[in-house]
């Protein structure tokens, strides 16, 4: 049987994770949200004395859980990934409506 708690790596990731390590206090919620469970508290301490949150750099899914359960506003950044089969019809159409107007 295989693991299956840690992120799988052979899938492209769907978002990316931007944490402001000054921000973060440390507390964990980010990390107990994160269902990839691609975020952790580092050993390193900021600024501020706080062991702030990680992102492992790949596994995201995007859902922005953490984003949700931080109560930091501007500790953590989520960034959907566009498929590029999504992103050009998504240009197209953009293009199209700005043709018809």
């Amino acid at each position: 049987m295989t693991d299956t708690t840690k992120s799988d790596t052979s899938r492209p990731d769907k978002g990316t994770v931007v944490m402001n390590s000054e921000e973060c206090k440390g507390c964990g919620l980010c990390v107990v949200a994160c269902t990839p469970e691609v975020l952790h508290l580092s050993e390193k301490l900021n600024r501020y004395g706080y062991h702030f949150a990680v992102y492992d750099g790949h596994g995201c899914t995007g859902c922005g859980l953490c984003f949700y359960a931080c109560p930091e506003p501007g500790a953590i950044a989520v960034y959907r990934r566009i498929p590029a089969s999504r992103l050009a019809t998504t240009t197209q159409n953009a293009a199209a409506e700005l043709a018809a107007v």
